[in-house]
C-alpha cells in the first residue's frame, strides 16, 4: 500500500468514525467493533485512527462511562449493579466502570434513588399489603440494580410505616 493510499484509507476511516461518534457517544471497544464490521476497512490504520480520536478527546472511556451513568440516573432511578451491567454491555473495561460508578454515586446518593424507585412503584401499584406484593416490589428493585441489603432495609422501614398508619385508624 502506498503512502497516498494509506492516507486516503485513514481519512475515510476517520470520517466514518466521526460520523458514528456524532450519532452517539461510544466506548473505544464499541467504536472498534463498529469499524471492524466495515468491509472496506484497512485494519492497519485502525489503531492510528483510534489513537488520534483519543488525542482529540472524542474517544475517552472514562468520560463516556461517567456521562452515561449520570445520564441514566437523571432519567431513571437505577442501582449500581444495573449501571455496571449496562456499561459492561457497552464494552467498557471493568476498572473504568468501577471508577465511574464511584464518582457518580458520590454525587447521587443510592439511598435517594431507591426511595424514588419505591415511591414510583407505590404510585403505580399501591402500597404492598400482602407478601406477594412485597415480593413484587422486591423483585422490581433487584431488576433496577439495587443491593439486597439496601432493598431489605427500605422495605422493612416501609412495612413499619404502613403498620403504624394502619394502627392510627
Amino acid at each position: 500500500m502506498s503512502e497516498a493510499e494509506r492516507d486516503q484509507a485513514k481519512a475515510k476511516m476517520m470520517a466514518t468514525a466521526l460520523r458514528m461518534l456524532t450519532a452517539r457517544a461510544r466506548s473505544e471497544q464499541q467504536l472498534r467493533d463498529k469499524l471492524l464490521a466495515k468491509e472496506w476497512l484497512d485494519h492497519r490504520v485502525l489503531d492510528e485512527c483510534i489513537a488520534r480520536l483519543q488525542e482529540l478527546g472524542y474517544v475517552n472511556d472514562k468520560s463516556f462511562a461517567y456521562q452515561y451513568a449520570l445520564s441514566r440516573l437523571q432519567s431513571k432511578a437505577l442501582g449500581r449493579a444495573r449501571l455496571a451491567r449496562e456499561l459492561a454491555e457497552k464494552k467498557v473495561p471493568r476498572e473504568i466502570i468501577e471508577e465511574a460508578l464511584e464518582r457518580v454515586f458520590e454525587e447521587v446518593a443510592e439511598d435517594a434513588l431507591i426511595n424514588k424507585a419505591i415511591e414510583k412503584f407505590i404510585r403505580l401499584h399501591g402500597p404492598p399489603r400482602e407478601a406477594r406484593q412485597g415480593k413484587k416490589i422486591f423483585a422490581h428493585l433487584m431488576r433496577l440494580g439495587f443491593r439486597y441489603d439496601l432493598i431489605s432495609k427500605k422495605l422493612r422501614s416501609l412495612s413499619v410505616d404502613h403498620e403504624e398508619q394502619d394502627q392510627e385508624f
